[in-house]
Formats: C-alpha cells, structure tokens, sequence
C-alpha cells in the first residue's frame, strides 16, 4: 500500500477547502497527473484518488480531520460518540481508474482513449453514437453582502483540459469575467457553456459558477429585505427614541422609534432594502428589530411600588 502524507497537501488545499475546491483540485491534478500523460505518476495519481475518496465523502473526512489517517483506518470506537463519523476501519479500493471515471462520470475526459484502462486509437464514434457532453466544472462565486447590493465584476481564472489539433491534451488556464448585478441572490448560477474541459468525440463541458454569500457584521438578509438587530435599553424600549442605521451606500439612517418596543415588535423602513434584481431601482425593506436589555438591578430612587403612589388613612 502506497504511504500517504496529508490528504489535504495531496490536493494542495488547506483545511477551509469547500467542496466545490475539493473538485477543483482533484480535477485539475487528475488530469495533470494521469499515467497517460506521466507515465511515471502513477504513485501519485494513486495518492489523489485516495485523497478524493476521502475528502470528498462528508463523513470519511469528518473522522479524517479529528482522528487522522490513523483513526480512519484503524476504526474509530464507540466511547468517542462521533455521530456522522466513519466508525469502521477504512480501506481505499486501490483503483484510481475507478475513481477518475466516477468523478467524471460515464463521459470523462479521458473516455475516448481509455476503455477498462487500456488506450485505444484516436477516431470517430461509431455510426449512430452521439456526441454526449462532459460534466460541468462546478465552483463556488463567494460575494460580499455589499457586491450583491452594489454590483461588481469578478474575474475568475479556470483551469481546463483542451485537446490540441494533433489529438493531444494538455492542461490550460483561462480567465473568465462574471458581471454580477445588483440584488442577485445566494445559489444563483452563472453558466459559461461550453468553456470547461475537453475530449475527443464530446461536447465541451460547461463552467458553472454558483453564488454564496459571506455573513455580514451589521445585516442579514431575508429575500431582498435587511434585517438589522439593535440592542435597547427598557428605559427607551419605553420611552422612545432614535435608531442610528448605517446602510449599504454609504448613509445613515435616523429612524424614530415612537411606538412602546416589546419582544416582537419590528420596526419597518420601506424601500431600504436589497435592490430588486428584475428591477434594481426597486428596492425590499429595512427591518429593524430589537434586543431589549433588562436592567440587573435597580437603585432605590428607580424602585417603584404600588404603595408607594398613595398613603391611604388607616
């Protein structure tokens, strides 16, 4: 059995690698180091499909990444409680050619020259084989709160495998260019058709980029509302007072509070929300909502009673 060293150093990510990294990296290293290109890499095309079969599937990289290689091979006991962790010893099938064509799929890159592992001569498909689509390349397009307000343009850089007019393929880095307008959303997709890997005999994979959105300091957003929470004190949830609301753009907002403020109560600014995506001159709403803050204790001169308000003749 081939010696690993850290599954995430196989991959050359670190521990904060998303899923959608995770590909990206077997992806790229795959086909770099097929034996088919390297016939010398055969160790480490074994050590990435190892590394993917791990980091891929949730659970063998939860017992992974508390445990070690150690713990997932030898097993991991009872007495730890590792709900979700791969309990049992793990053991890698040993056939990296079984993992490359399952991350690829029925259509992989390399389907055209490899059948059961062996090359097979360059040519046409058969009569009445159609041309069949590889895979998409899939990555996450993380945004900043104030980029889906304002709108931005990200250019991303790819690495993709294309096939060269001698029948060859090689690896080649492309920059793609995502316009991003205002008021889009989490889990949208971005679709560049036909601009991901390549093979012989298929059609191009597409590259799709999916939208996250990282947590902002100030505001959450529901839809296309803002919701922003502030902290008050009894003595004004009572009496009244002013919010100071920074916003997106660059302004502040001075919102009178007149209303007695409760546990449910929401105050709610119209038109100071997220832009309309349809329509960005549209805009949802601003919903403040409010943590009242009891008092701990009370001084004797804010104590107040029932009797204190009368003194009735005995």
């Amino acid at each position: 059995m081939v010696k690993l060293q850290n599954y995430y150093d196989v991959l050359e990510i670190n521990r904060n690698a998303t899923n959608a990294d995770i590909k990206t990296a077997y992806r790229r290293l795959a086909l770099k180091y097929h034996p088919s290109r390297e016939p010398k890499s055969s160790e480490i095309f074994i050590q990435l499909g190892e590394a993917y079969d791990v980091l891929s599937n949730p659970r063998k990289k939860a017992t992974y990444d508390r445990f070690g290689e150690e713990g997932l091979k030898n097993g991991i006991s009872d007495e730890y409680g590792c709900t979700g962790a791969w309990s049992t010893k793990y053991v890698y099938h040993g056939n990296p050619y079984k993992t490359f064509r399952q991350f690829f799929g029925g259509d992989n890159p390399f389907a055209d020259f490899f059948t059961n592992d062996l090359p097979l001569q360059f040519g046409c498909l058969p009569p009445g084989v159609e041309k069949i689509q590889i895979p998409p390349m899939e990555k996450d397009l993380c945004l900043s709160l104030e980029d889906l307000f304002h709108g931005c343009t990200k250019k991303i850089k790819i690495s993709r495998r294309v096939m060269n007019e001698d029948g060859h393929s090689n690896i080649e880095d492309k920059t793609l260019t995502v316009d991003v307008k205002p008021g889009w959303k989490e889990g949208r997709q971005i679709i560049f058709s036909k601009e991901g890997d390549q093979g012989t005999n298929s059609i191009p994979g597409d590259v799709v980029f999916k939208l996250k959105q990282k947590s902002h300091p100030l505001f959450t957003r529901l839809h296309d509302d803002l919701l922003y929470k502030v902290k008050i004190s009894l003595e004004k949830a009572l009496t009244g007072y002013y919010v100071v609301v920074p916003t997106l753009d660059d302004r502040k907002l001075n919102i009178p509070i007149n209303e007695i403020v409760h546990s449910a109560y929401t105050k709610i600014v119209a038109g100071e929300g997220m832009p309309l995506s349809q329509d960005p001159s549209l805009r949802g709403d601003l919903i403040i909502c409010f943590d009242i803050q009891f008092p701990k204790e009370l001084s004797r001169d804010r104590k107040r009673t029932p009797a204190s308000s009368h003194n009735p003749k005995t």
